[in-house]
């Protein structure tokens, strides 16, 4: 039994504690922080002081009553109930030391100082709040109360300013009185022509309400009284203007309205009161296929806005920048009074080309000779030989890669060659040569007979009809056989003369220069019996055989001139390009002042590079080429924009075509040389394509890689091909930048191989399936933790760990996937073979009953190539 001062416990050994509370005393918990981030939660008695007894509370603190209190006995004496979950007072004090209490009435008295402290600066920001709202509202009133007498004394001048009356030593005394500084009044206050009477009063009146513009300076009342001078209505009145109202030097003189100014505005006037309408001109209005709103109604001489009215009116809503059709424009036109007359847009190419010459002014021209055949059989040694050069070697890998043009003089006749590349991405080129000549030498080496590009070359020029001369080379060699080219060419058609037919043929050797005057003597032969003709005295007429982008000298366009004599200074239009030729230089590097029929030359001078093979014409001034090149260029886009809508269809087809076919492209941006060397490039990346895979070109052009193309490969995210061309600085820190590569090449072989390896590297692997063996489901076991385990035994083959399986039951197929487990007896086995009995369990997959079978399977991918 406990007796204290604070409260009375009295435990009895086996019966429950009872405790007397003393009354006035309060619990609460408190959370202590040990340190460390622990904490311990302690019951603490606050008790209410006394109030009617002050002494006591001088004497003995509350706070400080349970550090004099007489010591505890030990908690053990102590025996709560076991059903109690919080712990009684008496114990919980027992366990606080001295140092405990203080700290927490410290920390008591602490808190309510702060909290006195936070409750006067509350009072402190309330009252300063106060005295600024009233600040606030007095400084309202008083600018109130400012506006309120300036609106007074502004109504009270408005009303005082009737009885001033203006004398007219006044009037005359005004401009005086302005000329003198005022230092009181504003610029705006000034008395100026356009400034009306009460805005020149107000600013006077401005200086007496106290304004604080006018602070500091001197008023005159005279300048207050004197009203600011009116717009002048008698200069208005005189009508006229005078030398002394120009000349004069016055601000202050109004400038009145001329003669001509009042007459027009008199007839303005006139016409508007009786509706005068002006005399309608009827135009011949010349309408294209399509045209513009806008257009329309310039050719018209019309207003826009009146064409735009009458197509409301008749139901459409349009714009002047709508294309219309040519019978709706000859409709408008109809309507507005004009006559139409109808044009198509090809009418613009008409006369340039397929003149009509006379009989009497033909004159014999030079032959135009195409060197044909399979590759490395010898044509541009042969070319060398008759011209006495060396352009082979200039090619890389010894193969030709563009069309090459030349002109050669024998016995006094001229003779132009055209030599063709016989690469099988040359086919195009080829096909142009065969198309801009006049006879085609096919050469066949003596030891390789007959070749497919041989035979492409005879196709050629048997659809172009141009007469064949067979040139049987490389008969110095010992394993040259003349007669098996002459059988061979019988399967194709071709007979020469030593085997009953008209083709003529010469054995010669290149390399040695034997028989070459037989060959160049037989093409002779040969023009005299076609007898070729042409007009030197007109314009110009030809073919492009080749085009290049020049670093110095820009586009240049190799051209043949079939007709006419072509000199510097004149407009020419080559496919959609046109421009000023302004130097023509031959195949030796020299510049010529003309270029006559069947003469090959280099332009200089063309807006851009135009397609080899396309035709040039001259044409008579700049408007007119402009308008064919842009008609050409017009014609090129809605062809691109048509194939592509063809080829890819809508968006929601496109992605379905991808879905179903899974068609993977290899884009590339492509810049070569010159122009027919891009041709073949595309062509034959275009063979390479397949239905899974194909290469998309999407850019190519003549010249140099340029840091445009690096933009638009990352764009693209396509890979850049330079065939004989570099890229210059910026180009390649650009791509060095961002990652794009850029492979450059000579040979159009190695480009070709390349690409096909690149693109075999997009084709998914091929997946090759390999039958390991059959097992039947004997029973099945449900293992703790493993699942349920299939006791099979394999009836066929073998099966393996990790390999693909399938459940079959009933002779159908209900799961694929892999196999988890194999065991035979309590050991993992990496093959059971036929006739033995092991478990098996499946990944993620548990429906297998007794009965089942298992069919086991391994996977293997193939890498495929195209």
């Amino acid at each position: 039994m406990t007796d204290n001062n604070d409260d009375k416990t009295i435990s009895v050994a086996g019966k429950k504690t009872l405790t007397l509370k003393p009354s006035g005393v309060q619990q609460g918990m408190v959370r202590q922080d040990m340190g460390r981030g622990r904490t311990k939660a302690v019951v603490v008695e606050t008790r209410k002081r006394r109030i009617n007894r002050p002494e006591d509370e001088r004497v003995a603190p509350p706070a400080a009553a349970p550090v004099q209190r007489a010591p505890e006995p030990p908690p053990q004496r102590v025996q709560p109930r076991p059903e109690q979950n919080r712990p009684r007072v008496g114990v919980v004090l027992n366990q606080l030391s001295a140092d405990e209490i203080e700290a927490r009435r410290r920390a008591l008295a602490e808190a309510q100082i702060r909290d006195a402290a936070e409750a006067e600066q509350r009072a402190e920001e309330e009252a300063r709040r106060k005295v600024e709202e009233e600040a606030r509202r007095k400084a309202e009133e008083e600018a109130r109360i400012q506006r309120e007498k300036e609106e007074a004394e502004r109504l009270a001048a408005e009303a005082a300013r009737p009885a001033v009356v203006e004398t007219p030593a006044d009037r005359t005394a005004a401009p005086a009185s302005d000329a003198r500084p005022q230092p009181a009044r504003t610029p705006s206050a000034a008395p100026v022509a356009g400034r009306g009477r009460r805005e020149g009063e107000e600013e006077e009146a401005r200086p007496r309400s106290g304004a604080p513009a006018n602070r500091g300076k001197v008023v005159r009342p005279e300048a207050a009284k004197t009203p600011a001078r009116p717009k002048g209505d008698e200069g208005r009145r005189q009508g006229k203007l005078t030398l002394t109202t120009v000349s004069s030097d016055d601000d202050g003189a109004v400038r009145g309205r001329s003669l001509s100014a009042m007459r027009r505005r008199q007839e303005k006037f006139k016409r508007s009161m009786m509706q005068e309408t002006r005399e309608k001109i009827s135009r011949e209005v010349v309408l294209p296929e399509t045209i513009t709103i806008q257009e329309l109604s310039q050719r018209m001489s019309e207003r826009a806005v009146d064409v735009i009215k009458y197509l409301m009116k008749e139901g459409q809503m349009m714009k002047p920048g709508d294309l219309i059709d040519a019978d709706l424009a000859e409709l408008i036109a109809g309507e507005f009074g004009h006559t139409v007359k109808r044009v198509s847009e090809s009418d613009v190419e008409e006369g340039i080309f397929n003149i009509s010459d006379d009989e009497g002014d033909l004159e014999s021209r030079p032959p135009i000779v195409t060197i044909m055949g399979h590759v490395d059989h010898g044509k541009t040694s042969l070319l060398d030989a008759i011209r006495h050069a060396n352009v082979a070697s200039g090619e890389a890998g010894g193969i030709t890669q563009h069309i090459g043009a030349y002109q050669v003089e024998q016995n006094g006749n001229k003779i132009t060659f055209i030599d063709t590349p016989g690469h099988a991405a040359f086919t195009a080129m080829r096909a142009r040569g065969a198309q801009a000549t006049d006879i085609a030498i096919l050469v066949v080496a003596a030891d390789d007979s007959v070749m497919p590009q041989t035979v492409e070359s005879i196709n050629h020029a048997k659809a172009a009809g141009v007469p064949i001369i067979v040139a049987i080379n490389k008969i110095d060699k010992p394993t040259a056989d003349p007669q098996k080219v002459r059988t061979e060419l019988l399967q194709h058609e071709v007979f020469v003369e030593s085997m009953g037919g008209e083709t003529l043929d010469v054995e010669l050797s290149a390399k040695n220069g034997t028989n070459i005057d037989k060959l160049l003597e037989a093409v002779l032969l040969q023009a005299e019996i076609l007898d070729l003709k042409a007009n030197s005295n007109r314009t110009a007429e030809g073919v492009v055989v080749e085009a290049e982008l020049d670093r110095g000298r820009g586009a240049v366009a190799t051209i043949l001139v079939q007709k006419g004599t072509l000199t510097p200074g004149q407009i020419i239009v080559a496919g959609d390009q046109w421009g000023r030729v302004r130097a023509l230089v031959n195949d030796k590097g020299e510049h010529v002042k003309e270029a006559g029929p069947s003469t090959p030359v280099e332009v200089l001078g063309l807006s851009g590079t135009p397609a080899a093979g396309d035709r040039f014409a001259v044409v008579e001034n700049e408007s007119r080429a402009r308008e064919i090149s842009e008609y050409r260029q017009r014609l090129a886009r809605e062809k691109q924009v048509a194939r592509q809508t063809g080829s890819r269809g809508s968006l929601e087809q496109m992605m379905n075509q991808l879905q179903t076919s899974g068609l993977k492209e290899f884009p590339l941006v492509i810049k070569g040389d010159v122009q027919g060397s891009i041709e073949a490039i595309a062509g034959a990346l275009e063979k390479l394509g397949t239905d899974e895979v194909r290469a998309r070109i999407v850019h190519s052009g003549a010249g140099g890689i340029t840091e445009s193309d690096i933009s638009l490969a990352e764009a693209s995210n396509a890979a850049i091909i330079g065939f004989n061309v570099r890229a210059n600085v910026q180009a390649r820190s650009l791509a060095e930048r961002e990652g794009i590569e850029i492979r450059y090449y000579n040979i159009i072989y190695d480009l070709v191989d390349d690409v096909k390896a690149a693109m075999s590297g997009l084709l998914s692997p091929e997946r090759r399936e390999t039958f390991l063996g059959y097992a039947e489901i004997l029973e099945v076991f449900n293992i703790t933790k493993v699942g349920k385990v299939a006791g099979c035994r394999v009836t066929e083959g073998k099966v393996e760990r990790g390999s693909g399986v399938r459940l079959v039951r009933d002779n159908v197929v209900i799961h694929e996937g892999k196999l988890k487990t194999l065991k035979r007896f309590k050991d993992e086995v990496s093959e059971v073979n036929v006739g033995q009995e092991c478990g098996m369990a499946f990944e993620n997959y548990e429906d297998i009953r007794a009965g089942d079978q298992i069919e086991c399977f391994r996977v293997e991918h193939i890498t495929r190539t195209l």
